[in-house]
């Protein structure tokens, strides 16, 4: 199976579809926090590994905890998985961090700062002017 097969792609959203609810509903981990959502899931061609991207909300040691009790609960999801999904092979996991969203975040402050900047020269722009009138 070519990687980005139709195939490929349909097997990647079930797959993260699936973790997406058992991460919420199945795994007990108290490390692992309330704001965890799967962003992505790359399935290797031949199926036996797929990477889970995981985005989660707070510090980063709530970062590091989550990471760790997902990494500890892949086994029992990989179970999971093949319980629920009608798969010949079912893939091993890797977790990943997924830091796309607070880059997002961090970009949109800065450019908020920005025009806020924009908005507080021009206003002292204004009232400079009209002194010297």
């Amino acid at each position: 199976m070519r990687k980005n097969s139709t195939k490929n792609r349909i097997v990647s959203q079930e797959v993260r579809r699936e973790l997406s609810r058992l991460i919420l509903d199945g795994v007990k981990d108290p490390r692992i926090a309330p704001l965890t959502t799967v962003t992505d899931v790359t399935v290797a061609p031949d199926l036996k590994t797929a990477k889970v991207y995981i985005s989660v909300y707070g510090d980063a040691d709530v970062k590091k905890n989550t990471m760790d009790g997902l990494k500890n609960a892949a086994p029992f999801l990989r179970s999971m998985l093949a319980k629920n999904l009608n798969m010949r092979l079912t893939p091993q996991l890797f977790f990943v961090l997924d830091e796309s969203l607070d880059f997002a975040m961090k970009i949109d402050g800065l450019i908020s700062e920005i025009h806020a900047g924009e908005t507080d020269n021009t206003s002292d722009g204004d009232s400079s002017s009209e002194e010297q009138e």
